[in-house]
């Protein structure tokens, strides 16, 4: 019953402007801010686009423990003592604002948060851990608007996912952060361990690439004169305008949309997509199958008009496929595309879903 009124409570991409106004057209001004307030304007750096560099972070994680991550990087399976087939499985994500926007920061945090336990197939979280970083580098007035409004889009995406906030730990920083620990108990049959996939198999992706492009992108057009420079003449307002609203909405989505498919479909073998890259999750979902296997990546998908755009002003390495994304898609390993994405596309409402690659 619970699972059923989480899949209720999803709101597709295409209402998010309708149940969630607040996400879009930041005015500061509207909240008692100075003008031009921005969360992006107290961090240099934005979103997972933070995180240690995956070759670093593998040797950090060498002198704990050789297995780590071996084949959940992102999550931790713990078996509970005195039961046979239950676990308790949690994940933490923290990062920088990478949107003006505080209310839109704190809904792509929780989003985030969540995307790793939807990646095992979980579509019930029993409850959320905040972390909060207040900056310092802020005067009073902006410290309790910004950070009201950062929790409450945090909450209010818990809720959408029928989850709580029931604690956490709050520290004061000179950059904002924002984040949390997802928590829930599971049995055996509730998840997946991501090791599953099949020679044969096809490569989904759930949502578009190219959020580290469209934040950037947004923020030379508004406040970095060199950058914008380097751009103008291949874009416009409206173009990145467009770009960075798309890039709102599909961070701003639930992976649940994706998840709750799981079962039906047989999925054995999923990851989702955020500061490593494509290419950088996917190798690490390739690696911890049971079966040797080699993932081929044929296909990009990008939010519009944003591709002519890389290495105009900066390598985002999007080509590669280690721009980092934050709370991207899934990135499923399934027998059969055609199906997964016809239901797919039912629940989540618009055009989202490609098959992006096989595995030989």
């Amino acid at each position: 019953m619970r699972a059923q009124q989480v899949f209720k409570n999803f709101i597709q991409p295409n209402s998010l402007l309708k149940e969630y106004p607040q996400m879009f057209n930041w005015i500061p001004e509207n909240y008692g801010l100075p003008q031009g307030f921005a969360m992006t304007n107290f961090t240099e750096l934005k979103g997972c686009g933070c995180k240690v560099p995956q070759t670093q972070l593998l040797k950090y994680l060498s002198n704990i423990n050789s297995d780590i991550g071996s084949e959940t990087p992102d999550v931790s399976v713990v078996p509970i003592q005195g039961t046979e087939r239950h676990s308790i499985i949690s994940t933490i994500d923290f990062f920088y604002p990478l949107v003006e926007n505080p209310y839109a920061q704190g809904r792509i945090a929780c989003c985030n948060v969540l995307s790793d336990l939807y990646a095992m197939g979980l579509t019930r979280v029993d409850n959320i851990l905040m972390v909060l970083g207040v900056s310092t580098e802020m005067t009073d007035i902006e410290k309790q608007v910004s950070t009201n409004l950062m929790i409450k889009g945090f909450n209010d995406c818990a809720k959408e996912a029928g989850t709580s906030v029931t604690g956490g730990q709050s520290v004061q920083s000179p950059w904002p952060i924002i984040g949390g620990v997802g928590i829930t108990g599971a049995a055996s049959d509730e998840f997946i361990m991501p090791v599953g996939a099949q020679k044969g198999d096809y490569l989904v992706l759930t949502k578009p690439l190219g959020v580290q492009l469209a934040v950037n992108t947004f923020q030379w057009m508004t406040q970095v004169p060199e950058k914008w420079k380097a751009i103008e003449k291949h874009t416009n307002r409206q173009e990145l305008s467009y770009a960075l609203d798309q890039a709102l909405i599909s961070m701003s989505t639930l992976n649940l949309s994706a998840s709750q498919l799981f079962k039906a479909h047989n999925i054995k073998a999923s990851t989702d997509i955020t500061g490593f890259g494509i290419k950088g999750h996917s190798d690490y979902l390739a690696k911890a199958q049971e079966k040797k296997l080699k993932f081929v990546i044929h296909t990009l998908p990008i939010i519009s008009n944003l591709y002519k755009l890389e290495n105009k002003a900066r390598d985002f390495g999007f080509i590669r496929g280690t721009a980092a994304e934050t709370s991207g898609g899934l990135l499923v390993a399934v027998k059969d595309p055609d199906a997964f994405l016809k239901d797919y596309k039912k629940i989540i409402g618009n055009d989202w879903g490609w098959v992006i690659g096989e595995i030989f």
